[in-house]
């Protein structure tokens, strides 16, 4: 009996390790399907090539699909498979930055800024995350929110162009004159004739 037992476990080893190469070969034919059709802008062929292979705990086949709709401009759909990609990995911040995409193309920018303080969580000292977080609130004209992660920015970078500029900027709008003089003066080193640190300097006497 024993020995009848030892082969049946045998025997279900090999399937579940054939079963597993089968399921292997049919996600990499998937992929790779997926791939020969973006190469031709066919993103609709390319989506489809997942129908039979699709699983919803897959972080691979999410992140996958989630570009392919984007590409194919069903944002809605893209932002719904990242989503389920941020479910299953929620330390990565892959499936963070490529959300981002969609959600611009659908001006969703409170689920923008969202995604940044997300992305900031896991990685503090992102110059972009900190620099693009900062661009929302100065549009918004919450300058104090904006100097915040610019300051951030512009540490990582203190000779960075945008850095440079829109902390300018900002600390022109916040009353921080000196800051601001300084600030489009560097840019003027980096873009000696730049309009926007010029008109910056002209408006400050």
């Amino acid at each position: 009996m024993t020995q009848i037992k030892r082969s049946l476990a045998i025997f279900a080893a090999i399937v579940t390790i054939n079963l597993t190469g089968q399921n292997n070969k049919a996600l990499i034919t998937a992929f790779s399907q997926s791939y020969d059709y973006e190469a031709i802008a066919k993103y609709d062929a390319a989506i489809t090539s997942f129908n039979a292979v699709y699983s919803a705990t897959s972080y691979e086949i999410n992140l996958r699909l989630g570009w392919l709709n984007y590409l194919s401009g069903k944002h809605k759909d893209a932002v719904s498979f990242y989503q389920k990609a941020i479910a299953l990995m929620p330390a990565a911040t892959e499936p963070k930055w490529a959300i981002i995409n969609p959600l611009t193309k659908l001006e969703n920018w409170n689920e923008i800024e969202k995604t940044y303080l997300a992305i900031l969580k896991l990685d503090a000292k992102n110059s972009t995350a900190n620099y693009n977080l900062g661009y929302i609130y100065y549009v918004r004209k919450d300058y104090g929110s904006a100097k915040k992660y610019f300051d951030v920015s512009l540490n990582l970078n203190p000779f960075g162009y945008n850095a440079m500029l829109m902390s300018g900027w900002t600390n022109y709008f916040l009353g921080n004159k000196n800051e601001a003089v300084i600030l489009f003066n560097k840019t003027l080193l980096y873009s000696p004739n730049d309009k926007s640190a010029l008109e910056g300097l002209s408006l400050i006497k």
